[in-house]
């Protein structure tokens, strides 16, 4: 499904070139969940970045089902997204101006897509918002938000998954309530998930894990 081929990132700073990733070399398969565990500044936020196309490696490539994605124009890269791409932040990014409703249309209307009313209301439902869905995010709990903002990820039907520490602003309880719905979602739909955390609980439940350590891969389990 995603290929990862001997990614490297170096940037600039006052005392020279810093290393933040250094020869990431792995792939996953489709419909597998794996989780990318390491200290604060391993380099895992960046690789999830990378491997979404929002940042660009200093070397190395990403391929999607066989796609390069870096030898595609910025345009190219952002419609790739829309298609292909599910993304979940920890701090959940939803359009503090839109509805549970509207957020959740939002990349089906990008798209095109004709049916987004309805897509978005039946997600809403499957993620237990029925009640909620013209609300804005400020009068929503963090795992009401969440739970918006995995129907927004899950709506367009994305291949990839992708998931920066996606119950880290979350307490445990409301934390594992969030994981078992993605999890659940992610299988029922057959979507391959890569996740970034620091919960080594959570780690367990994916298929593999992928340990890193300053810039480098250094186990694969």
């Amino acid at each position: 499904m995603i290929s990862v081929s001997h990614v490297s990132k170096l940037v600039g700073d006052v005392g020279g070139q810093l290393s933040i990733l250094r020869d990431i070399d792995f792939s996953v398969n489709k419909g597998e969940t794996v989780a990318i565990l390491g200290a604060s500044g391993s380099g895992k936020s960046t690789l999830l970045s990378i491997m979404a196309g929002l940042d660009t490696p200093s070397s190395g490539q990403v391929s999607l089902a066989g796609q390069s994605i870096f030898d595609l124009s910025e345009d190219d890269r952002a419609a790739w997204r829309g298609q292909q791409l599910g993304f979940v932040f920890q701090n959940f990014q939803l359009m503090g101006h839109l509805t549970a409703l509207e957020n959740v249309m939002l990349p089906l209307e990008l798209s095109g897509t004709k049916e987004a009313f309805k897509l978005a209301q039946d997600i809403l439902g499957q993620v237990g918002l029925s009640e909620r869905m013209k609300h804005f995010p400020k009068v929503l709990s963090g795992g009401e938000q969440q739970r918006v903002a995995l129907a927004r990820a899950f709506v367009v039907q994305p291949k990839l998954l992708l998931a920066d520490e996606p119950t880290g602003s979350l307490d445990a309880e409301t934390g594992e309530s969030i994981m078992n719905l993605m999890l659940a979602m992610n299988q029922a739909r057959g979507t391959t998930l890569i996740l970034v955390t620091h919960d080594q609980k959570l780690a367990q439940r994916c298929d593999r894990t992928l340990t890193l350590e300053a810039g480098q891969l250094i186990s694969q389990r």
